[in-house]
């Protein structure tokens, strides 16, 4: 820890006209009986009087200071502060100080400028250069012909597309944006059941390029991922389509800016394709889960780079999170073992009952539509879809309730088999009425632009067994 000068310290810089403004005011601060230290940051050469100046070139001083603000004034007695004012207010400084008529002649008053602490960029590089900051990363030094974005390339940490280079600098700064530990271990990250720690997580949100303020919905989705339900090492090794969707809900959405509007499920907003980048790369990363080697996808989707979005929440029906128990007003992601999109093309229906109808017909299509409870699907309801059955006063509850009795399926229809093939269904099942989807694995969520009678299906891996995936929801804790 840097030694800090006690009396009163004066922190300034030249290229700010207040601070050469109160330069008369250092003279008789000097003269006032307690010690005064003037800290220059960028010129050592304002006239102090008797008092002492330091250049602070290194702003080291300034640092430990916590000065955002030149000129400031501070008080320090017995090794603590005792009492700090900024820019130029001459009752403060009087006050602060002990003297009086401070440079009469003076304005009453002036703002200051902002500290050189604050330039861009130098809050990351003086916490790493001050600050007893250790991260349990090992650090990959580069040689000096290296390109940094080349070297993410070669060292394979990219999905294929170029990442930001994760530099110390950066990783402080991203880890600014969670109150919780860097060393703190959110669970085993498969395939290799590799310790995955907050700062790890925030290494690949620097490297999918994350504003810190994503954080924790990046960690909260890694979280959800952990979960044993969703059966990530089952996702990532299966030869279908499967890969982790990230549904937002909650007022981090608007707070972030994601998108639950127009193109909600394409390109183009920074929060939704980073947060659910930064998962992929997590994935990658740290547990190991590259493609060809776990994971064994025939096709695989492009959903891989990244598939996340928020659900509007602008409506009378219950979002996502609500409706799976997490409280009203706090944030949270619904994990979804996601396949790929199928638009839903209904421009006719005017009732409730047709435009369900036509939700169910699409929806028999998850996998094969003689495949019973095989996948989960969720169903990305439009505005003005939802406005049909809102107008109507169907809640997404009365919703699925109807698409569930419109996919109960005769098991008489699945044995007779599509042109005469029975296509692997057991005879035993003939007598049978078998539902689409396992109970609770279809997800409704709103989202989209606000103009086009288009809603979608996406298709979900749940297979059969202990082994497939449920959806899994965590809240967001900061």
């Amino acid at each position: 820890m840097q030694t800090l000068p006690e009396g009163l310290i004066v922190i300034v810089k030249r290229a700010c006209p207040t601070c050469t403004l109160i330069e008369p005011v250092l003279d008789q601060l000097s003269r006032g009986g307690i010690p005064l230290t003037v800290i220059a940051q960028d010129e050592a050469d304002f006239q102090v009087g008797e008092g002492t100046q330091v250049l602070d070139t290194d702003l080291g001083l300034s640092w430990h200071l916590d000065c955002e603000i030149v000129p400031t004034l501070i008080r320090r007695e017995h090794g603590a502060e005792t009492g700090r004012t900024y820019g130029w207010f001459r009752e403060d400084w009087e006050a602060l100080s002990g003297c009086t008529g401070l440079a009469p002649e003076l304005p009453a008053s002036r703002p200051g400028c902002g500290s050189k602490t604050q330039d861009p960029g130098m809050q990351e590089q003086l916490a790493i250069r001050f600050n007893p900051i250790t991260f349990s990363s090992r650090e990959v030094p580069l040689g000096e012909s290296e390109d940094p974005l080349e070297a993410c390339f070669e060292r394979g940490w990219s999905d294929g597309l170029p990442v930001v280079p994760p530099t110390p600098e950066r990783v402080w700064r991203m880890l600014q944006g969670t109150s919780r530990k860097p060393d703190e271990v959110l669970g085993l990250m498969p395939p290799d059941l590799v310790p995955c720690t907050v700062e790890k997580v925030a290494i690949n949100a620097v490297l999918a390029g994350c504003k810190p303020d994503y954080l924790p919905v990046v960690l909260a989705a890694v979280e959800a991922a952990l979960v044993d339900e969703f059966g990530l090492h089952g996702v990532l090794c299966t030869t279908m389509f499967a890969t982790p969707l990230v549904l937002v809900n909650g007022p981090v959405t608007r707070q972030i800016g994601m998108n639950s509007g127009i193109n909600a499920l394409g390109q183009g907003n920074r929060a939704n394709a980073t947060i659910g980048r930064a998962l992929q790369l997590v994935v990658r990363n740290v547990g190991g889960g590259r493609p060809g080697e776990i994971d064994r996808a025939t096709l695989g989707t492009p959903g891989k780079y990244s598939f996340c979005f928020a659900e509007a929440e602008d409506s009378d029906w219950l979002p996502l999170a609500e409706e799976r128990g997490i409280p009203r007003g706090r944030s949270a992601v619904t994990l979804f073992a996601a396949e790929g999109v199928q638009g839903i093309v209904d421009q006719k229906s005017r009732t409730p009952e047709s435009l369900a109808r036509s939700f169910a017909l699409s929806l028999r299509s998850v996998d094969h539509h003689k495949l019973m409870m095989h996948g989960d699907a969720m169903l990305v309801v439009s505005p003005e879809h939802a406005r049909v059955f809102i107008e109507a006063g169907w809640s997404k509850a009365r919703l699925r309730e109807e698409l569930e009795a419109l996919l109960m399926f005769p098991g008489e229809e699945l044995v007779a088999g599509a042109g005469g093939i029975a296509e692997g269904m057991p005879p035993t099942l003939r007598e049978a009425t078998l539902p689409k989807f396992r109970p609770g694995g279809l997800l409704i969520v709103r989202a989209g632009g606000p103009a086009g009678l288009f809603s979608a299906v996406i298709a979900g891996w749940a297979a059969s067994g202990p082994a497939g995936s449920t959806p899994v929801s965590k809240e967001v804790s900061a």
